[in-house]
């Protein structure tokens, strides 16, 4: 909790005047013309997190003390780093504005970042020596979407997953303590899962954004055109094709799942805890009977207070979520 003597001490962050394409964006997003203080910066991701993501403040109840403000470094990199590559609305706008936060990224590694959550962040990377392409391949995904809207094949659009999800994982993992090749597969596992979740969810949502990122090999396999899915045509084949897709997302949470077991229990407990929400999502989906389009699946409060209800009984008991069973549902 923040108290009034952190905001005491709280220096205000200065920004340049934000050029055409920062302004499209939060001002506070925009590098500053000098330095914050480490207290500020601390303060600024603290609060971008709590304020900008309602599942990160629930995950952060069951995380260490000694950890949270790392969290909350990370979190505030990957947040804004995604709103560059996904908020700005032009192409050639939010490829210059990643090309600028990379550049502070550098000045990170290099000792010398401006913009408040590198200066916070710097801390973070230092104490668990985080490697730098952890962070920079999240920006490689950003600058993607730019330039590729549509995956060939589901290789194509694991490769994607590769930069888009699977680098969040590892800065969990650092920030937890683990740096093994084993501990990294597993997570890539569930990360994915997640990320296709997510595309699964947010069929139309993206296809506004003019992307699509089912395979285009599996709209020919099942017979799907973009046409049907521009109308929001939810036809027989569609549906099949999504019941498809949500089993393969399955497969992915199944094999992510062992990592519970190998690292510490506050750690198990967020695992769990995102993997089986993610796994709520697909049971969403079902329950509208694969139909998407025009209409997003979404998880109820109720069943978001289940998850965090069984995480907390989970902390207080000692072990993870527990047994019950959020795998397919009955029509």
């Amino acid at each position: 909790m923040t108290t009034a003597a952190d905001h005491s001490i709280v220096a205000p962050i200065v920004s340049a005047p934000p050029s055409s394409a920062w302004s499209v964006l939060p001002q506070e997003y925009a590098i500053p013309e000098r330095a914050p203080s480490e207290a500020a910066a601390r303060e600024y991701c603290r609060r971008l997190a709590r304020s900008h993501y309602e599942n990160f403040s629930v995950a952060s109840w069951f995380l260490p003390e000694r950890l949270r403000q790392h969290f909350f470094n990370v979190y505030a990199y990957c947040r804004i780093s995604d709103d560059l590559g996904d908020e700005v609305g032009d192409s050639a706008a939010a490829l210059q504005l990643l090309d600028q936060w990379e550049s502070e990224l550098n000045a990170c590694y290099a000792g010398h970042p401006r913009h408040p959550v590198f200066v916070a962040l710097a801390d973070s990377v230092r104490k668990f020596e985080i490697p730098k392409h952890e962070f920079a391949d999240l920006l490689t995904a950003f600058r993607q979407d730019q330039t590729i809207t549509r995956y060939e094949t589901f290789n194509d659009l694991l490769g994607y997953c590769r930069y888009s999800a699977n680098p969040v994982g590892h800065l969990v993992l650092y920030v937890c303590g683990y740096r093994d090749a084993e501990r990294q597969q597993l997570s890539d596992y569930t990360c994915t899962a997640l990320q296709l979740a997510n595309f699964w969810q947010d069929v139309s949502v993206d296809f506004a954004k003019a992307r699509i990122y089912l395979p285009l090999e599996d709209l020919r396999r099942f017979g799907v055109s973009e046409e049907e899915i521009r109308e929001e045509k939810n036809t027989s084949a569609f549906r099949e094709m999504m019941r498809f897709e949500v089993a393969r997302a399955r497969e992915w949470f199944a094999q992510g799942m062992a990592l519970v077991a190998k690292v510490d229990r506050a750690l198990a407990i967020d695992i769990e805890l995102f993997s089986r929400g993610g796994q709520e999502i697909l049971n969403a989906i079902e329950r509208q009977n694969y139909a998407v389009l025009g209409r997003r699946p979404a998880i109820s409060k109720t069943q978001k207070l289940n998850l965090v209800a069984c995480a907390a009984l989970g902390k207080l008991l000692g072990k993870p979520l527990g047994k019950q069973k959020l795998g397919k549902q009955k029509q």
